[in-house]
């Protein structure tokens, strides 16, 4: 199953998990310092909630879900021969997973990613990726802006 992910800058993450719970009637599926995500089966949604970073209340990155690394692989395919530029990140670990996945910019620079979570992981304290973006060999230099905006 695909689902639109959705991931906020709140300036709370008690009062904006305390709300977010209340609104699609469900708990996180992970909860960490700083960070929460949702599984959100109606409407389908992965929600994440990301304290401390950017403005509260805007938009953090954008995402789709999917369920494996060949769906990954299909859509940076699919967006790559539509003349889209994109970059990948193959076992990364990011936001308490371990994921593969492909970033592309919006027409407003708005950061898309489509990733697959291969497992979970432990982050240290505080911080939400173990790499940093754009410096990733996996990552080639015209990768877009997306891939260094996450988390």
């Amino acid at each position: 199953m695909s689902r639109v992910q959705l991931a906020l800058n709140v300036s709370n993450l008690d009062d904006a998990v305390a709300f977010y719970s209340k609104l699609f009637r469900t708990e996180p599926a992970k909860l960490r310092p700083g960070y929460a995500n949702f599984a959100v089966d109606e409407p389908p949604l992965k929600l994440v909630l990301i304290e401390g970073t950017g403005t509260p209340g805007t938009i953090n990155h954008l995402g789709v879900e999917v369920a494996s690394t060949q769906d990954v692989a299909d859509a940076q395919r699919r967006l790559s021969d539509d003349g889209l530029t994109t970059a990948t990140e193959d076992q990364v670990e990011c936001c308490f997973a371990l994921q593969d996945k492909v970033w592309v910019d919006g027409p407003d620079d708005e950061a898309w990613e489509i990733y697959t979570v291969l497992a979970d992981v432990e982050m240290p304290a505080g911080q939400l990726r173990t790499v940093e973006p754009g410096g990733d060999a996996m990552c080639c230099s015209s990768a877009p802006e997306s891939s260094a905006r996450c988390c």
